[in-house]
């Protein structure tokens, strides 16, 4: 039998929740809601749901199994803690919240009322970083010396209640901690306001992880053109993901191939090598996030990016905005 679900707020993002949802057949869109009355009304017409225009009323008459919250992140707690107590499981976009405390608050209430809650780190499900993440377990790579990721392009038109790091920043803190399994020790960020905004809207920043890894972020809403790379530098060689074209590529150390690396535990050089273009399947992202979330409400599989991950990202996120404001280096 399909999970009944419901969106609440169908603006940018929460409208191709709708739109997944109702071609997923293990899914049962029954509601949709947003505070303004014609976007609601015109996506509940669209994929012939309930419309409501006051996500209580959602929740209090179609009694949904399974609710995503892709609503202003200052309203995610109001919301999740609203739809966990109305007896559905979660799934709220990222950043789970707005301030640490909120997001601790969103967990354990989940906790205490044994209710699924998953945050919605889409880019963890490109084709492109799965595929990375699985050589990087299979020790393709060797040890990995640095990864370094850039998001960066227009400036968005919708309304926007955070700055860049916190909006863009937890996508890329998280892959980093997705690829390594691991979590940073310390923080440093240059911030920079360029547009006529209350926030931020241009980061570099670095971390440092465990086992000698150094992590380097370029984030911004000031690049006309959209990119989204990751780098990902080791012993064999160097990874690459595009993620708007969801490609992986690796350029082989040569070096390191010659010398029997690393039989030889020793890496005595650099040199260029060949380059290997994976052939992938590509998949939509939020098709598979969702799928993902459907499997963890009926009991077939862990929730995919939980409570504890979206909290560890906001609180990379947010100080990396503290190192930005103090000129410091932030441990974490």
């Amino acid at each position: 039998m399909a999970t009944r679900v419901a969106v609440i707020g169908v603006g940018s993002m929460g409208k191709n929740h709708a739109r997944v949802y109702n071609e997923l057949p293990e899914a049962e869109l029954v509601a949709v809601s947003d505070a303004n009355p014609t976007v609601a009304q015109a996506i509940g017409a669209q994929f012939g749901t309930a419309a409501f225009t006051d996500y209580r009323e959602l929740l209090a008459q179609v009694k949904p199994e399974a609710v995503t919250i892709a609503v202003p992140t200052a309203m995610h707690e109001e919301v999740a803690l609203a739809a966990l107590e109305a007896g559905a499981d979660v799934l709220v976009e990222k950043p789970i919240a707005a301030t640490l405390e909120e997001g601790q608050h969103i967990i354990e209430r989940a906790r205490e009322l044994n209710r699924k809650l998953m945050v919605g780190h889409i880019v963890r499900f490109n084709p492109a970083l799965q595929a990375l993440k699985q050589k990087l377990q299979g020790g393709e790579l060797g040890r990995i010396f640095q990864i370094f990721c850039r998001r960066a392009g227009p400036f968005p038109a919708r309304i926007r209640d955070v700055g860049v790091v916190v909006d863009l920043a937890p996508h890329d803190v998280d892959i980093m901690r997705f690829l390594t399994g691991m979590d940073p020790e310390r923080v440093y960020a240059e911030t920079e306001q360029r547009i006529h905004t209350d926030h931020e809207d241009l980061l570099f920043g670095m971390l440092r992880f465990p086992e000698g890894i150094t992590g380097a972020l370029e984030i911004n809403w000031l690049t006309p053109t959209k990119v989204r790379e990751v780098l990902v530098l080791g012993e064999r060689g160097l990874f690459r993901v595009d993620d708007l074209v969801q490609d992986l590529y690796f350029f082989e150390n040569a070096q390191a191939a010659a010398d029997n690396y690393p039989a030889l535990r020793v890496l005595k050089g650099v040199s260029e090598g060949s380059m290997v273009r994976y052939s992938l399947q590509r998949y939509e992202p939020l098709k598979a996030e969702l799928q993902a979330f459907l499997k963890a409400v009926r009991g077939e599989a862990p929730v995919a990016v939980t409570g504890e991950d979206g909290l560890k990202a906001l609180r990379l996120a947010l100080a990396l905005v503290e190192s930005g404001l103090k000129h410091q280096v932030v441990e974490v």
